[in-house]
C-alpha cells in the first residue's frame, strides 16, 4: 500500500481492515496484554529481562497473525507509531466488547465507498439510433 496517511483518523480504517479476521485481533489482544504485563512486571520488580521480553511478547503473536492468518504485512513496518496507538485503541475496544462492531462499521463504510465509485472508463452512453454507442 503506497498511501501516505496524514492523520490517525485516516490510518484507523486501514488498520481495521488489516485486522478484519477475529483470530488476528485475538492474537493481537493476547500479545498486547502480555507486553503490558511484561512492562508492568519489569517496572514493578526491577527485572530488566521482563522489559526486554515485552516487544517479543507483543509483536510475536501479532506478526504471526498477519503472516499466517491475514496474509498481509504488519502496518508496524511502515507506520510504527500509529500502529502502536491503533493496537492500544483496538485492545481497549476489544476489552469493552466493541471491536467486532467497529470492524463491521469500517468494512460497511469501505463497501459503500467502493459501490459509489464511478466505473474506470465511465458509464457507456447510448445515443442516437438503436445500438449506436458514443
Amino acid at each position: 500500500m503506497d498511501t501516505r496517511f496524514q492523520s490517525f483518523e485516516e490510518f484507523w480504517p486501514f488498520y481495521v481492515k488489516e485486522h478484519s479476521k477475529k483470530s488476528t485481533r485475538v492474537l493481537h489482544f493476547v500479545g498486547t496484554t502480555a507486553a503490558m504485563a511484561c512492562l508492568a512486571g519489569g517496572l514493578l520488580t526491577k527485572r530488566r529481562w521482563l522489559l526486554a521480553v515485552a516487544p517479543f511478547a507483543g509483536y510475536g503473536p501479532a506478526w504471526i497473525s498477519h503472516f499466517f492468518i491475514e496474509n498481509n504485512r504488519p502496518a508496524t513496518f511502515k507506520y510504527p507509531l500509529w500502529s502502536l496507538k491503533a493496537d492500544l485503541v483496538m485492545w481497549s475496544k476489544m476489552a469493552a466488547g466493541k471491536m467486532d462492531a467497529e470492524v463491521a462499521r469500517v468494512l460497511a463504510d469501505e463497501a459503500a465507498k467502493q459501490a459509489s465509485k464511478p466505473e474506470p472508463n465511465g458509464p457507456v452512453r447510448v445515443d442516437g439510433p438503436a445500438g449506436a454507442v458514443n
